[in-house]
């Protein structure tokens, strides 16, 4: 039976939608399967890694039957990148094999049982939906992705912290050593506050899947998962279980020393320095004071970077050691034009906001040069 027949970009959008969380080697062979069903000319595509669910639909044409099977997606996808876009393609199904034709090309792929395919078991206590522009999720995403711990033996860390109460959606990330907080308005008020752990892998997937539109991004909670609606896409995926640490303990206040200066500048004056940092501790040294901001680095070969920027600043002295890649990560992912800089001493955090947008705040611990 032909199981679609449809144009290649059409297709290929589609399994590129879900494919993302798809791995390669698992050990569940299927699960680097996509699911495939078939409901006469449209065509629902699923794919989990047992923590992660996407599915989609797409009108693909082919029989007005009902279908279903499961075949390599990366496999398929690789095959429909490599074929011309404006190829019309046909998927057809015999036994256990599929057959993908387009033009002079045939492609033979295995297929394993639809009944196989293990779905998540999504959650039947949902929370109260609520949403926002997909655009202003993943701008708030994007400021504060970065701070998430990699592999963390807290667990509770490798992962962005969701709050939704009232009309406030709050993002919080941290890694211990630094912490990133941004805030946004939802569309609708939410009665009880929501909160949830999603994990690093579903962040990185929505940041992905996430367009710069207008159109929204339904999210629910349940206690143990999140579900997400956008772009014709349900993804549900597993949270992370564990107490988040209580982020407005960490923000400073009351900072009495401040200054603000171009974010462009400060980059690249940064980027330039951590040249000639240590391979290991990439330290650089703030030498603040009324009028002057020297930025310096060395590193075991004794070479050394100085850069020097002029500032309205007319407070304390201030030498003060930071992780560069720290400073230069929220730099690059910030859009505004103006950063401000908070700070109490050598010894205290140091705490960055946008004079713009007040509700966006990353604090970064200070180093020992």
């Amino acid at each position: 039976m032909i199981v679609l027949k449809a144009a290649q970009e059409k297709l290929l959008e589609a399994l590129q939608s879900v494919a993302g969380i798809v791995e390669r080697r698992h050990t569940l062979p299927i699960l680097a399967n996509v699911l495939l069903r078939k409901n006469g000319p449209v065509v629902e595509l699923t794919t989990s890694d047992l923590e992660i669910q996407v599915r989609t639909s797409a009108e693909l044409g082919g029989d007005d039957a009902q279908f279903a099977t499961t075949v390599g997606a990366r496999k398929l996808i690789d095959i429909l990148r490599a074929l011309p876009s404006e190829q019309v393609v046909t998927l057809s199904a015999a036994q256990n094999k599929l057959t993908l034709a387009g033009g002079k090309s045939r492609f033979t792929l295995q297929s394993l049982p639809a009944d196989d395919f293990p779905l998540v078991n999504e959650a039947v206590d949902f929370g109260p939906a609520f949403s926002v522009p997909q655009k202003t999720l993943r701008q708030l995403i994007n400021q504060v992705h970065f701070s998430m711990a990699v592999h963390d033996i807290r667990y509770y860390l490798n992962g962005i912290l969701f709050i939704a109460e009232g009309k406030t959606l709050t993002l919080v990330a941290t890694d211990g050593h630094r912490l990133a907080m941004a805030q946004g308005t939802l569309e609708t008020d939410v009665p009880n506050r929501q909160e949830v752990i999603l994990p690093r892998k579903t962040v990185l997937e929505l940041q992905r899947l996430l367009k710069d539109e207008e159109t929204p991004i339904e999210m629910r909670f349940a206690g143990n998962q999140a579900k997400f609606a956008f772009s014709g896409l349900e993804f549900v995926t597993k949270l992370v279980e564990g107490k988040f640490p209580d982020y407005n303990r960490v923000i400073p206040r009351n900072h009495k020393n401040a200054l603000v200066l171009g974010r462009s500048t400060l980059l690249g004056s940064l980027q330039r320095a951590a040249i000639l940092t240590s391979e290991k501790f990439k330290g650089v040294r703030l030498n603040i004071e009324p009028g002057v901001l020297r930025i310096a680095s060395s590193n075991a070969e004794q070479e050394e970077a100085k850069e020097e920027l002029e500032i309205d600043y007319a407070g304390d002295a201030i030498e003060i050691g930071f992780n560069v890649t720290y400073l230069i990560d929220v730099l690059t992912n910030m859009q505004q034009e103006m950063v401000k800089i908070e700070l109490q001493d050598t010894n205290a955090s140091a705490l960055f906001t946008v004079p713009e947008h007040p509700g966006f705040k990353y604090v970064v611990m200070p180093m020992r040069i």
